[in-house]
Formats: C-alpha cells, sequence, structure tokens
C-alpha cells in the first residue's frame, strides 16, 4: 500500500529521475537560480501580466473600433500580435515589462524568434495550458515551446 500512496518509509522516488526533489526549487532542473534575477517568476505576477496585457489591447480595440464592430474580436487579434511580436523582438510583453519579467529560451541564450512566439501565443489562447505547472512551475505553454517566464529585475 506504500508503494500507491507513498509515505516516509517509501523514501525519495528514485523511479522518476527528471521530477524535483523534496530539497529541490523551481528552476533547478533548467539551471535557474532560486531567488533574484533569473529565478522563475511567480503565478501570480505572471497572471497579473496577462491582464496587463489585455486590458492594454482593450484599450487600443476601443480607440479602433470606436462602437463600429466586434470589441472582443479586435481585442483578441491585437492581444495576439502584442504577445508575438513583443516578445519575438523584445523578450517580453507590456505587461511583463511592467512587472519586471522577461521570457526567454532555455535551450540557448538567444532570442525566442517567431516561431516560438506565434505557438506560444497560440497556446495562452486556450488558457488551460498556462494553468497547469509542471515541477519546476513553468506553464505547459512554456513547455511545450522550451521556453521559461524569469524575473528580469
Amino acid at each position: 500500500m506504500a508503494r500507491i500512496t507513498g509515505s516516509w518509509l517509501s523514501g525519495p522516488n528514485a523511479a522518476h529521475p527528471g521530477e524535483p526533489q523534496p530539497d529541490d526549487y523551481p528552476g533547478k532542473l533548467l539551471g535557474l537560480p532560486q531567488e533574484g534575477v533569473g529565478s522563475l517568476a511567480p503565478m501570480s505576477r505572471r497572471i497579473f501580466a496577462l491582464f496587463v496585457d489585455y486590458f492594454i489591447a482593450m484599450g487600443i480595440a476601443a480607440l479602433i473600433v470606436r462602437g463600429a464592430g466586434s470589441l472582443n474580436t479586435v481585442t483578441y487579434l491585437i492581444w495576439f500580435v502584442i504577445g508575438v511580436v513583443t516578445v519575438m523582438l523584445f523578450g517580453f510583453t507590456p505587461g511583463q515589462y511592467f512587472l519586471g519579467m522577461r521570457t526567454v529560451r532555455i535551450d540557448a541564450s538567444a532570442p525566442v524568434g517567431f516561431v516560438r512566439s506565434v505557438a506560444r501565443q497560440v497556446l495562452l489562447t486556450f488558457v488551460v495550458p498556462a494553468l497547469f505547472t509542471d515541477g519546476d512551475r513553468r506553464g505547459m505553454h512554456d513547455r511545450a515551446t522550451g521556453t521559461a517566464l524569469i524575473r528580469a529585475r
């Protein structure tokens, strides 16, 4: 029974070497520091940055539409374009910049690039991948694109 549910008698789980151990911290397996600049951004900051980006897109859409047309569709399109272009060019969205975060590749010290930016933004459209995180607290959209959202300051 202890094998299924686990207990203090079962000791560390050697069957899953890629999963963080109790003394590990989020980002250790990625080679990121535990705290400060370069460490993984907390979920609260990431969600707040997403709201900031959405409200910026909503404001721009309201200026464009001015009562004629669907504000929701234009807001979504602007949010999508802002996310792709800014992450591709600068490594952060306006909301991420405001909250001191940056999107980086974890496999190389290179820019995120167009393909990863588009894939990341498409997955963010469904919101669900961002809510499910792995042992390093990265959203599934970041895991699928090989990126991480880190603290920039």
